[in-house]
């Protein structure tokens, strides 16, 4: 107990001194009124956990049919646009696979933009975001580079060479940046890369730690491997190209992996193959194997993993869920790594098949199931959502392919069959049963995106984003973007205002779905709609209900009824309102104090906001 403690400890310290480099490079107005909690989207998944769940709430249930377009900017004429936006003291930040640029998050206008000139020629020309830490914005690029900038002025830091892109070596997704840590990977697996994991000082971009997702032969776990000369002579395959998560209580950081190569000939690579399709778990200070849960030992239908899983804890403990290309999500137990639930969420084929040289027919195809978009928390109402892609495949293979280091080499063919659709799905966290799902007409790949509102958002290829209701699946409002929505969708506030950005426009994919020019698009709820209850400096109920899950419930429970058989329920028979705000601010022992003090006016008014929801908890 003491050792967990300690770990604890440790990690709440060093969140907090990440945070206080964070904020010194601020410039802080004290008279100004503290920003809504939430106000940011800082991250790929907006917190390190990944969960994607958003605290504001000014765009809800009643309102959402009001939601409109603000601005827009043209990011490029062509080309792919995957990024996962973030939001940092009222910046927004993007990327291409070759620019890198910031926003007014309220008006569109370009605060600067560089351009990255490639070094040597790139084999595969994609980017999925940037990560920031103290300023500094960090992201790979498509010719084996891995980048700091100035957040300020897109100004280079610092360069190092990660990968080698005639080998297919290239770092194509968005960097985790923590505690003075920033964490990439490389791809592609289909070009021969043995995949890695690097760590890199975030200040001075010195390598800390490096982790090989395809053992080499000698370490750990080579034997998954046998008698194949794809990890001895090639790599492998292993690639990562999406995001990670991160634990910061146990310091466990969660590596998706891709898969193994030749993708359809698995008879050639006896064996698990470890640890390909399998979420990797290390620890993030010193790159320590920890443990790993494997969606799709020997695989060979190219069903890797991509996105980052969801870290989440319910009144049944931690969890983790994983979205692949398998057309799963996997609820793994994160105490004892077992598997507690794995629901389809688009057509499978069952019992897996494996290819041959006359051809199979399986469901997902290659570019079927969960993409780099994975799925999303929201502890209000204990559900997972996940968007997917229906697609189902003819696989062909072609035994005896010679492994060829940067040659694209699948071994084997697959052609697509049918029409690509989408579905998301809405998901009970703790046992897997499906609450609710929505078929799209199109392929769902980009974010899905819960918030305090009691709202869903996300859309498809076609570029139509739509609203739902969490807990129903109604749909609140669909509005046509222009373009495919195949990256990130993200909700930040600004002079208590919500906003809703996205990414619309992709050509890669677009055997999917309409293509569109990459562009930025921000919604907003128009100017006077916002409710008294939403106004600065008024108690909600609502967002002190979300309050208590974040900051109440690891004692309480999300029943209130989780300790020394206190229910919170019934409080409100013992004391008034100004009663259990008084409690809260000097509790008696043994409940800790939850704010420090002196309490800023932001933790006065969240301390409110969780009084008030007790006070009206039925």
């Amino acid at each position: 107990m003491r050792h967990a403690a300690f770990r604890i400890a440790r990690a709440c310290t060093l969140a907090f001194v990440a945070t206080a480099a964070h904020a010194a490079d601020r410039i802080v107005d004290e008279q100004a009124p503290p920003p809504p909690i939430g106000s940011e989207w800082p991250s790929y998944n907006l917190s390190v956990d990944g969960q994607r769940y958003s605290l504001l709430d000014q765009i809800d249930t009643s309102n959402a049919d009001q939601l409109a377009e603000v601005c827009r900017y043209k990011v490029a004429d062509t080309g792919s646009f995957q990024a996962g936006l973030i939001v940092i003291d009222d910046v927004m930040y993007g990327t291409t696979a070759t620019e890198t640029f910031a926003l007014d998050p309220t008006s569109c206008k370009l605060i600067w933009r560089v351009h990255h000139r490639r070094v040597r020629p790139a084999p595969f020309s994609v980017n999925r975001g940037v990560g920031y830490y103290a300023g500094r914005l960090f992201r790979g690029t498509d010719d084996g580079r891995f980048l700091a900038l100035d957040a300020r002025t897109g100004r280079e830091l610092w360069s190092n060479t990660i990968g080698d892109p005639s080998a297919g070596e290239v770092s194509t997704g968005s960097p985790l940046a923590w505690n003075g840590l920033v964490i990439t990977g490389t791809a592609v697996s289909e070009l021969g890369v043995r995949g890695r994991v690097m760590a890199f000082d975030a200040a001075s971009g010195r390598e800390v730690w490096r982790f090989n997702t395809v053992p080499a032969p000698g370490e750990a776990n080579a034997d998954t491997w046998r008698d194949t000369v794809w990890n001895d002579i090639g790599g492998g395959g292993g690639g990562t190209w999406s995001h990670f998560a991160l634990d910061p209580t146990t310091g466990e950081l969660f590596i998706p992996v891709g898969n193994p190569i030749p993708d359809f000939v698995p008879a050639e690579r006896p064996g698990d193959n470890l640890y390909t399709n399998s979420v990797l778990v290390l620890d993030v200070f010193t790159g320590r194997l920890r443990w790993w849960y494997q969606l799709a030992p020997a695989d060979g239908l190219d069903h890797d993993l991509a996105s980052a899983p969801a870290l989440y804890r319910t009144a049944r403990g931690p969890r983790m869920a994983a979205g692949g290309k398998d057309g799963y999500l996997h609820i793994v137990d994160r105490r004892s790594h077992e598997l507690i639930a794995k629901t389809a969420v688009t057509s499978v084929t069952e019992p897996v098949a494996v290819p041959t040289p006359e051809g199979i027919e399986a469901c997902p195809g290659p570019a079927g199931g969960v993409e780099w978009n994975g799925p999303a928390y929201d502890p209000a109402h204990n559900l997972l959502f996940v968007g997917a892609l229906d697609y189902c495949a003819l696989f062909q293979s072609t035994p005896g392919t010679t492994p060829e280091i940067g040659g694209f080499n699948m071994g084997g063919t697959w052609t697509g069959l049918g029409t690509p659709r989408g579905w998301i799905h809405a998901i009970n966290a703790d046992t897997g049963e499906i609450a609710w799902r929505y078929h799209a007409d199109h392929p769902v790949i980009g974010a899905v995106t819960p918030t305090a509102g009691g709202i869903v958002m996300g859309g498809d290829n076609a570029g139509k984003f739509i609203v739902f209701e969490a807990a129903t699946g109604r749909i609140l409002k669909e509005i046509e973007t222009g373009g495919s929505l195949s990256g990130g969708l993200i909700t930040y506030a600004s002079g208590g205002r919500q906003y809703v950005a996205m990414t619309s426009g992709n050509v890669s994919r677009s055997l999917f779905g309409a293509a569109g020019r990459p562009t930025v698009v921000v919604m907003a709820l128009p100017e006077g709609t916002v409710s008294a209850a939403h106004a600065p400096g008024v108690p909600n109920a609502r967002r002190g209900k979300e309050y208590y899950y974040t900051t109440c419930a690891v004692c309480h429970g999300l029943d209130g009824n989780d300790w020394n058989n206190v229910d919170l329920k019934a409080v409100k028979r013992k004391m008034d309102l100004d009663g259990l705000i008084a409690f809260i601010k000097n509790p008696r022992a043994p409940m800790p104090k939850a704010f420090a003090e002196p309490l800023s006016p932001a933790d006065e008014l969240r301390l409110k906001d969780i009084a008030t929801f007790i006070m009206q908890w039925e």
